[in-house]
């Protein structure tokens, strides 16, 4: 009988909007919740009766969605390591009762924003329990060739904030001017020394001293234009680890500029590159006194001794101050003594749908077979977004369309209801015909 069908659209109809109400509900109460995304609900109909005989009604069904892909905008915060994203993507990150659990390959969710903090083992963990999850770096700083489609590569960002760092040198150029005078005919011939300060492999500080001596020319002979270059090393013992000797350009075009390079001990000299590789008691160092025929390194001009240039790479041991995320997903860490250390790379997840994915507590997501495979991108590139630090998503709910929607869902469901009470009217009815 199809006042038994009708029934049951209204009570088909009761249902629908009462799942509709439950993700509005979800929507509105999450509106200030950080990286939400909206729940959306959409009515099919149901046919139970195809022509031919009396109309049977069918009612309807509701099923609800999880809008992951419709994000909210971003807002500005204090903290470097509050991050959202500004694009596609995915952070990963896993339950930080896994990860101190010691579990071997924790379960990776997916998050679009968090608030990160250290926690007591350095971990960077949100108030939720998630720990961010990244490559590790090299010593160097550089980041491995880690597979793409398996999150098995993925271990905790760790800040070890309590960890002394130093760098060695590795590398020194000098950029210095020598006197020309000094090479004439009557020069006293008095060398000029000079320290330079380098850090060995355990942080302390160690001194390279030049001495750069003059070849006086003979009476009456023109300039001789030629120095003695002396190295020696204080980790060494004041050994001898390089010495040199130099001749300068006199000519117009060229005047002043390194003419040629005679090793006589240490690294032999490579004239395209200005280098020679010291043997110090720590390891080797490269050496830059410039090109043959260049005008940076050594030069011999006029009549006063001048160290121009002197730069060398390391540090002392320090400790880390600060830790920073760039647009690329490296987290670099800043030391007290001004040296920065990349130490891990966060890379952003994505999938060819991401609305399929299964959402979890506290914004989280994990994919599924619906959802389809997925791959860890470097952050900026292929179709992911860049990472954005001192900054949150915030929700994506529409209050002002949630309260419209909220107020058609009431209406709906109190039409619903009235067409329970007239069917029940109706049935009234026909049982008071027996009477």
């Amino acid at each position: 009988m199809s006042l038994s069908s009708s029934l049951n659209a209204g009570v088909a109809g009761l249902a629908a909007n009462s799942t509709k109400l439950s993700a509005i509900s979800d929507n509105i109460s999450n509106s200030g919740t950080y990286g939400y995304r909206r729940a959306s609900t959409d009515f099919h109909s149901m046919v139970t009766g195809n022509g031919g005989g009396a109309y049977s009604a069918g009612g309807v069904k509701a099923t609800t969605n999880r809008l992951i892909t419709e994000g909210g905008s971003l807002v500005s915060t204090s903290s470097a390591t509050d991050l959202a994203l500004n694009g596609r993507g995915f952070l990963p990150v896993a339950s930080s009762t896994e990860i101190n659990a010691n579990v071997t390959n924790p379960t990776m969710m997916l998050t679009s924003t968090g608030s990160f903090l250290p926690d007591a083992q350095g971990y960077l963990v949100s108030d939720t329990g998630l720990t961010l999850l990244g490559w590790p770096a090299n010593s160097d700083g550089s980041i491995p060739n880690y597979p793409r489609t398996s999150s098995d590569s993925l271990e905790p960002v760790r800040l070890s904030s309590t960890s002394l760092v130093g760098s060695p040198t590795t590398s020194l150029q000098l950029g210095i001017n020598l006197p020309a005078i000094d090479t004439e005919e009557g020069a006293a011939g008095t060398p000029h020394s000079m320290s330079v300060e380098y850090f060995g492999n355990l942080g302390f500080s160690e001194t390279l001293d030049i001495s750069f001596t003059p070849v006086v020319a003979a009476a009456g002979a023109p300039a001789t234009n030629q120095w003695t270059m002396v190295v020696t090393d204080s980790a060494s013992g004041g050994a001898v680890v390089g010495e040199f000797n130099l001749t300068f350009d006199d000519s117009r075009t060229s005047g002043g500029s390194l003419a040629a390079v005679t090793t006589v001990t240490g690294g032999a000299y490579d004239p395209l590159t200005g280098n020679s590789i010291l043997t110090l008691a720590g390891g080797p160092l490269e050496l830059n006194i410039g090109e043959i025929g260049g005008t940076g390194g050594l030069t011999q001009l006029g009549y006063d001794f001048a160290p121009l240039t002197i730069e060398n790479d390391g540090s002392p041991v320090g400790t880390m101050t600060s830790v920073e995320v760039d647009a690329n997903g490296m987290v670099h860490a800043y030391y007290s003594t001004g040296i920065t250390k990349t130490i891990a790379q966060v890379p952003l997840v994505d999938m060819a749908n991401p609305n399929g994915m299964t959402s979890l507590n506290y914004g989280t997501y994990v994919p599924t077979n619906e959802s389809g495979s997925f791959y860890l991108w470097d952050a900026g590139t292929g179709p992911t977004g860049e990472v954005v630090s001192y900054a949150r998503e915030s929700s994506a709910t529409d209050v002002a369309q949630e309260l419209t929607d909220l107020i058609q869902t009431q209406r709906a469901y109190s039409s619903n209801a009235k067409i329970i009470q007239t069917v029940d009217e109706m049935l009234q009815e026909t049982t008071n015909i027996k009477r």
